[in-house]
């Protein structure tokens, strides 16, 4: 018996989809809640799992094909079903590496599964090629060397030599497997290709095991770091995206749209404040393993700035305001939502009610909004809600920047780099240097509703809290 799977709904306000990627060919094996492909939409990027283990006997809809909610995707069975792919995939399946490193196969290639069928005429008892039995058994493992069942055939006469020429196929370089190496994309590819990394001996440290670019540096870094007595200078990597043209991801263009409307519909300014977090710094130093043991989440400085925002939103709520019409709405929570960088572009999920949790809540929710975010297990509307935005611009060294403001919010918080440096403090009257750590706070806000005494203030209760550093009753453990 087989079953359709069919594109979900995937939010509230979500109708239909692009189909991104296969993570699963024709003839492939696949288990219950195993990811069977990607799609995007206009809100977020996400897997499909499987809702039925089987093997996949027809894939209905192709790459970059955009469909309803409630259409069928694919089809999985016993295997007695099984067919070949689609004559679409089937002519893209031997294509060498794409011209451009981003550009996906149009579908996932054809399972070489006829080849080794010839292997049933050996028919002597006695002669050595019995053993081809066994690799026959194992159809879908794409990075089997074809030509293997072939060396104990000793007769030339045999019958089992002649199949082993359509096996070359079995491992295409853009194909959507790399075997025991996990899924590869064509840029990591093109990167191990170009460091001289087996792809083989690599284990994928993404969803599934897949390999990713970080695990090809880290395995060519590997040796050499054992080899060298002193640590080498890393040269920057050259990215595979150099001199080629890729098309925008259906998120890029959400995000960029998005950005243009923000920019030409509002008024916007951003206001800075510098802010000592010496105390913040000793009490976290103080308390973080003790944190980590007991939450299984690393204390940053996130939750204390998204603790102190929180707050002093309740006491600013024009900050955490919207604008309606010539209305302006104030809402009764501070649903926090939290950028998030990923592979794809950046992402926001919401942290609701921000304010009624402690720095263990706080922490907790971050880390793991932030993984789904990363591993594309985020559903569309953990990503809607949100009254206000804190964008951590100091998690890759920046001091500050001038964040922009997504509708229908009316503000965003960036925080930069907290960075220990000499600064005057006044002890007892009397002046002197000593070494703080800092921290830069910007909030870029709508001036249409937001006036800069009213951003001053915001950023003043944040500074007076942060700089006061009694968290302490706040941890949550």
């Amino acid at each position: 018996m087989s079953e359709s799977v069919s594109l979900p709904a995937l939010g509230e306000s979500v109708t239909e989809g692009t189909v991104t990627r296969w993570l699963k060919n024709v003839g492939d094996r696949v288990e219950v809640d195993e990811p069977l492909l990607e799609v995007s939409t206009d809100k977020v990027d996400t897997e499909i799992p499987s809702p039925v283990a089987g093997v996949i006997e027809a894939i209905l809809v192709q790459e970059d094909e955009t469909v309803e909610v409630g259409t069928a995707l694919v089809t999985i069975g016993d295997g007695s079903g099984a067919g070949a792919a689609p004559a679409a995939p089937e002519a893209a399946a031997p294509a060498a590496e794409p011209a451009a490193p981003a550009a996906e196969p149009a579908a996932p290639a054809a399972p070489v599964a006829e080849p080794v069928a010839p292997a049933a005429p050996v028919a002597e008892p006695a002669a050595p090629a019995a053993p081809v039995a066994e690799p026959a058994a194992q159809p879908v493992a794409p990075a089997a060397q074809p030509v293997a069942p072939a060396a104990p055939v000793a007769e030339p006469a045999a019958p089992v030599a002649e199949p082993t020429a359509p096996a070359a196929p079995a491992a295409p370089s853009g194909g959507s497997h790399a075997g025991p190496a996990g899924y590869v994309t064509p840029i990591v590819r093109k990167l191990a290709n170009e460091q001289g990394v087996d792809l083989a001996s690599v284990t994928g440290t993404g969803v599934g095991g897949r390999i990713r670019k970080q695990d090809i540096i880290s395995a060519n870094a590997a040796p050499a770091a054992s080899a060298a007595p002193a640590p080498a200078r890393q040269p920057l990597e050259i990215s595979p995206l150099r001199g080629t043209t890729v098309p925008m991801t259906r998120l890029r263009k959400v995000v960029a749209e998005r950005a243009v409307v923000s920019m030409t519909s509002t008024a916007q300014l951003t206001t800075v404040v510098e802010v000592d977090v010496t105390r913040v710094a000793r009490l976290r130093d103080k308390v973080k393993g003790d944190f980590l043991a007991k939450t299984g989440n690393k204390l940053s400085f996130l939750p204390f700035f998204a603790m102190a925002a929180a707050e002093a939103l309740r006491a600013y709520p024009i900050i955490n305001s919207t604008v309606d019409g010539d209305s302006i709405v104030y809402p009764a929570h501070e649903n926090m939502s939290i950028a998030v960088d990923t592979e794809r572009g950046l992402l926001t999920p919401v942290i609701r009610d921000s304010a009624e949790l402690d720095l263990a809540g706080l922490a907790g929710q971050i880390a793991d909004l932030a993984e789904r975010t990363r591993n594309n297990q985020l559903k569309p509307d953990e990503l809607s809600g949100g009254t206000f935005t804190l964008t951590n611009t100091g998690s890759r060294g920046a001091l500050f920047d001038t964040p922009v403001v997504f509708l229908p919010q009316s503000a965003i918080l960036g925080t930069g780099t907290v960075v220990k440096r000499p600064v005057v403090v006044s002890t007892d009257g009397a002046d002197a240097i000593a070494v703080r750590s800092m921290v830069y706070l910007a909030l870029s806000y709508d001036h249409r509703i937001i006036d800069g005494a009213d951003a001053a203030r915001f950023l003043t209760a944040i500074k007076e809290r942060l700089e006061e550093g009694a968290f302490e009753a706040d941890l949550g453990i």
